[in-house]
């Protein structure tokens, strides 16, 4: 069916929503790891037999409490997915961004799939290919609530703003590294492997992202999007390396353990500011190419507003 000719500002606010679940949804099942409580719920689709959605409130305590709350609100987030594709290929122009949207759908069916399966399996792998999942989940749905902005939309029509490529070589580097760091902190929480390698990532990310936001405020500062993006970035980046240290700290060499609350609260923070600079570095990167783009390049064909229906 065609697209509607006019600018709809659903596509927008119901993305951005579904970010916004997603958030507190990455946050509860960092909560479920570190309190070590990914099993206590042994059976899928049900909770203890029931109907996921009709367990009673009174039984949610413990550690139930944070996998059963973790189960509704990915299924909430599922359900607000299923709405932005399809007001995505009812209400937006652009055919790409439709089918962006339909990736999303699949993307979060097989993150509830692969959250089930781990219950069921009782396999730790798959635990880990859920956690990183989550974290590119989160990424895909922050870029849609980009390309439906009334910012993106706006600069559309703008012209080239000279040579970034060395800003999109940057910035794809960065998200492959931060990303890669995701994955390492998901093996070393899951399974205690991996910490040498976090750590050296860790270095890297850092060296990129300083040249990165140098090589912005020398070549590209009247940029604002990737002015903002990339200063963020190294923001988050220093906040993100303070909270590993605390946490390791806490968790490995205070007394109390890995279970204490400081511990925990720490654990799950630095999962979150992850998330954050993962989304960071993402929307850089594509504020570069869609500033680059030439009138005929490869970037101002992928980002035009032409519709294909």
């Amino acid at each position: 069916m065609a697209a509607l000719n006019h600018y709809s500002a659903w596509p927008h606010r119901i993305a951005v929503l579904t970010a916004a679940l997603t958030l507190p949804l990455l946050f509860l099942g960092g909560l479920v790891t570190s309190l070590g409580v990914g099993m206590v719920v042994p059976d899928w689709p049900t909770t203890f037999g029931y109907n996921m959605f009709l367990y009673p409130w009174s039984k949610m305590v413990g550690g139930i409490f944070y996998e059963h709350s973790h189960r509704l609100l990915g299924a909430a987030v599922g359900l607000l997915t299923i709405v932005l594709a399809i007001v995505l290929w009812f209400a937006e122009q652009r055919q790409w961004l439709r089918r962006l949207g339909l990736i999303a759908l699949v993307a979060v069916t097989l993150q509830g799939v692969l959250g089930g399966m781990r219950v069921v399996l009782i396999e730790q792998k798959i635990a880990i290919i859920h956690a990183c999942l989550a974290q590119a989940f989160f990424a895909l749905i922050a870029s849609i609530s980009l390309f439906t902005s009334a910012e993106w939309r706006s600069g559309l029509s703008g012209p080239p703003a000279g040579d970034t490529k060395k800003a999109q070589q940057l910035g794809l580097l960065t998200v492959g590294l931060i990303y890669a760091q995701l994955i390492l902190g998901a093996l070393f929480r899951h399974i205690g492997t991996g910490l040498s390698l976090h750590i050296l990532g860790a270095v890297a990310v850092f060296i990129v992202t300083f040249l990165l936001v140098d090589h912005v405020q020398h070549y590209h500062a009247t940029q604002r999007p990737l002015l903002r993006s990339g200063i963020l970035l190294r923001r988050l980046l220093l906040l993100q390396v303070g909270l590993g240290l605390f946490t390791y700290v806490v968790k490995y060499l205070a007394p109390g353990g890995p279970l204490t609350p400081p511990a925990v609260l720490l654990a799950t923070s630095h999962i979150i500011v992850g998330a954050f600079m993962l989304v960071s570095s993402v929307r850089f990167t594509l504020w570069a190419y869609r500033i680059g783009r030439g009138p005929h390049g490869a970037a101002a064909h992928i980002f035009s507003e032409q519709a294909t229906v």
